[in-house]
């Protein structure tokens, strides 16, 4: 279901990220940061997942490992898929991927203009831990999921 992207990959996560989040630019009278990102650069430094269907690139989840936690820089899914549940499972897939690195949080952010991400995430256990304007104008959510502590082995 997911690959790792590789750097052959940069043009299509560009035109997916873009697609995804073109329906916020009427929103906030711009385009959202991850329009703008440099793909190339970010396959290179970050671990982005893509899930593709039929050779199609439909969904992508781009991760940031850090000392304490995992942050999620990217998560975009093509326009006619999302409400589908593709963006829920690789929320899921980013929290393995923390708890495979023994990383305890999982932390994204999101415009405050948009209504219906805070929802999304917050329905999935994420909490807001903080606001921050990152462009003139524009407010950051940021949020954060604690994961489940491992239960230690049982003894026998």
């Amino acid at each position: 279901m997911l690959r790792r992207a590789t750097a052959t990959d940069a043009a299509a996560i560009g035109t997916l990220t873009r697609t995804a989040y073109a329906k916020w630019v009427p929103v906030i009278g711009r385009e959202p940061l991850p329009m703008t990102a440099d793909h190339a650069v970010a396959v290179r430094e970050h671990v982005i997942d893509l899930w593709e269907e039929n050779g199609r690139l439909i969904a992508l989840i781009e991760m940031i490992p850090g000392a304490d936690h995992l942050s999620i820089e990217n998560l975009a899914v093509t326009p006619d898929r999302q409400g589908a549940g593709h963006g829920g499972r690789l929320l899921a897939h980013a929290e393995a991927v923390a708890a495979t690195l023994g990383l305890g949080e999982v932390r994204l952010y999101t415009n405050a203009a948009f209504a219906a991400n805070l929802a999304f995430y917050a329905r999935r256990g994420y909490r807001e831990t903080g606001r921050q304007e990152l462009v003139p104008g524009s407010v950051a959510v940021h949020m954060a999921k604690t994961l489940a502590a491992a239960s230690p082995p049982d003894e026998a």
